[in-house]
């Protein structure tokens, strides 16, 4: 399925082995990853077309579906569940009627859906019009070509998603190697970056940012040091925290940002990324909120985020100045479509666990 600007296989937990270490060796083998191309599977050989969604019945009270997701790494033999995927997410209602786990209920359909990743619930509004999910209709997002119908998605615990901290540092701006960095987790922990320290204006293209080597290994060396003053530990093995490049709008919006997931630039924006973005211009003293102008006016209501491909709003409800910070609402909104379904085929050997036996012996014989 497409989910926003991101697209990838869509499994129901129970067609996937319940060991997470086989699990991973599946899902490696079905995207064709590690491989630049990964021409022996269906992934897409970019970071936004190499994810997966996991999805089954939930046991959790007020919930519909429980939804894992699972980014697979292109070039390395590595399937990272930390973070969690706002665009993927936008297919996970639709995809959870379809595959009837919920009952359509009129002409909107509400799917209530706890994250695994970041144990946060979500509310997706599906169009449904005749008790059928419906894919067409004449919303537009930026990133995505032609229109679809609408999937409204509201975040209703997201602050400190996985920290357990709206600023895991304890503080809303940091200096690490000279620079300036805000530590935010909102939906996805996040270091924001000035981008004018850099060298960089901020609205460069993607293509621009990628092609700057210096800029990505610098931004990676302060992402590491970043990721243990939040909590997280060496993260030089994880997608997590991301990073947002942020500079003042030039298209009318609230902020500028480009989002890097964390070692290419997002061609659009992540949902996730948009939200910890938007809630961190709520924060006073984080670089979000000065380069937004709203240092001493937190904002409430659309917060709009200038990205290459073009915008994405966040409709946003927070009290975040508070002894207990909270997001009363944070809703987007984002389109899907049902790409094709069937079988994807597992060599035998992968599927029965010998080669991961056979590399667990050998890293033994080895240690």
């Amino acid at each position: 399925m497409r989910g926003g600007t991101s697209r990838g296989p869509f499994f129901l937990a129970s067609d996937l082995p319940a060991d997470p270490a086989l699990r991973d060796s599946v899902l490696l083998a079905a995207m064709g990853s590690p491989h630049a191309y990964q021409v022996d599977g269906i992934g897409g050989a970019t970071p936004f077309t190499s994810k997966v969604a996991i999805i089954s019945p939930s046991r959790r009270p007020g919930i519909d579906v429980d939804y894992l997701f699972a980014q697979v790494l292109v070039k390395e033999r590595r399937v990272d569940t930390r973070p969690n995927c706002g665009n993927i997410l936008g297919a996970v209602g639709p995809f959870a009627i379809d595959a009837g786990l919920v009952a359509p209920q009129g002409e909107e359909t509400t799917v209530r859906i706890y994250n695994v990743n970041t144990q946060a619930q979500i509310d997706a509004i599906v169009q449904t019009p005749g008790c059928a999910v419906t894919y067409a209709g004449d919303t537009a997002i930026d990133g995505v070509p032609g229109t679809a119908a609408p999937v409204k998605l509201n975040f209703r615990s997201a602050v400190g998603s996985i920290t357990g901290k709206l600023l895991p540092t304890g503080r809303p701006l940091d200096v690490i190697d000279g620079i300036e960095v805000s530590c935010v987790d909102v939906a996805m922990p996040m270091v924001l970056f000035p981008a004018r320290q850099l060298g960089k204006t901020g609205h460069e293209s993607a293509e621009e940012l990628d092609a700057d080597t210096e800029l990505i290994a610098r931004m990676e060396a302060i992402r590491r040091q970043a990721g243990e003053l939040m909590g997280l530990g060496d993260v030089s093995g994880s997608v997590v925290p991301k990073i947002g490049l942020l500079a003042e709008p030039r298209r009318g919006g609230t902020i500028s940002s480009r989002y890097f997931v964390p070692y290419s630039c997002h061609r659009a924006h992540a949902v996730t990324g948009a939200l910890c973005v938007a809630s961190a211009c709520a924060v006073p003293g984080t670089i979000a909120a000065r380069l937004s102008g709203l240092d001493s006016r937190p904002p409430q209501g659309v917060v709009r985020i200038e990205h290459p491909s073009g915008t994405i709003s966040i409709d946003l409800d927070v009290d975040l100045v508070g002894a207990a910070p909270a997001i009363r609402r944070a809703a987007v909104i984002r389109t899907a479509r049902r790409l094709f379904e069937g079988s994807v085929l597992i060599p035998r050997e992968i599927w029965a666990g010998t080669q991961a036996r056979h590399r667990h012996e050998h890293e033994h014989e080895h240690a």
